[in-house]
């Protein structure tokens, strides 16, 4: 017994023609015989008869039916899934992703996702990228978005965008009229910075060590967002990612250009151990067009 014979029997049962049952499944009057004819080869026994030009079932045929409607409602249901899967209407990602995205920018991002995709489940855990990499090498979590350099794309893991830092200073502060903020104009000031595990303060270190600058940092924090609410109350200055900046809520902190460049790099990171599915692959494309879109040019590098 072959599927496509019990699909023959169940339209001729439901159309009562082989005329109706064959234009029912897009093949041919003399193909739809055939299959029926194979049928009843294969279970031996007859399952219809003509009468005055009509097909009648036979009370095996009527037996037999209840089952094989029942056994086709579950390939239906699997055919159907498949569609869903395929038109990413259903599905389930486990993001993980640094604080500077999962405060605010991916929750907003999620919802435009899900707005086009509304049967899918999301799960977000916000970690430190270190913590995001390792929850993706040990597969606890689909995909991982990170602070982190990637210059080379693999299979493993690209660049979600690069971004240039800007300068956050409280509202009202003596540089606050400026355009563009450069180091000799922080000579002095006091820092809001993250620990200097982290590569953006290396970076920020070095450029100042550059110009002969002191860095006096007087709060660290490894939340973006947790700098811009110390640079509101008055804590110092800071530089900082402009996704931070474009989220961020308070009214207390002025965003400005930052001469020369600093670049935040934000990456998402898939397993190692298995592709990534059809979902994935559009909620990615998704995030960085949802980036773009709402980031001031000046600050997208590349």
């Amino acid at each position: 017994m072959k599927i496509r014979q019990l699909e023959a029997f169940r339209a001729v049962m439901l159309c009562q023609t082989v005329t109706r049952a064959a234009e029912m499944l897009h093949i041919s009057q003399p193909a739809t015989t055939r299959l029926i004819a194979d049928l009843e080869d294969a279970v031996g026994f007859s399952l219809f008869e003509r009468m005055r030009g009509r097909l009648h079932p036979t009370a095996e045929a009527q037996a037999l039916f209840e089952e094989v409607q029942r056994s086709l409602v579950g390939i239906d249901r699997i055919a159907q899934t498949a569609l869903d899967i395929r038109d990413m209407q259903r599905g389930s990602l486990q993001i993980a992703a640094a604080p500077a995205l999962a405060l605010s920018f991916l929750p907003r991002a999620i919802a435009a996702f899900m707005a086009d995709h509304p049967q899918i489940q999301i799960t977000m855990l916000p970690h430190s990228s270190r913590t995001v990499v390792n929850m993706v090498s040990e597969q606890r979590c689909d995909v991982g978005f990170a602070i982190l350099s990637m210059n080379h794309p693999s299979t493993h893991g690209e660049r979600l965008l690069s971004t240039r830092m800007v300068c956050a200073i409280p509202a009202g502060h003596r540089l606050a009229s400026q355009e563009v903020i450069r180091p000799p104009d922080l000579a002095g000031e006091r820092f809001v910075s993250h620990p200097r595990v982290l590569d953006s303060r290396l970076q920020i270190d070095a450029l100042f060590a550059s110009y002969g600058i002191e860095c006096k940092v007087q709060v660290e924090t490894q939340v973006s967002w947790s700098i811009c609410a110390f640079v509101e109350e008055g804590l110092g200055v800071a530089l900082i990612d402009p996704i931070t900046a474009l989220e961020y809520k308070g009214n207390g902190v002025c965003f400005r250009m930052f001469d020369p460049l600093l670049t935040t790099d934000f990456s998402v990171l898939f397993s190692a151990q298995r592709a990534p599915s059809i979902l994935l692959k559009a909620f990615v494309a998704h995030t960085r067009a949802f980036a773009l879109a709402r980031l001031d040019p000046r600050f997208v590098v590349g």
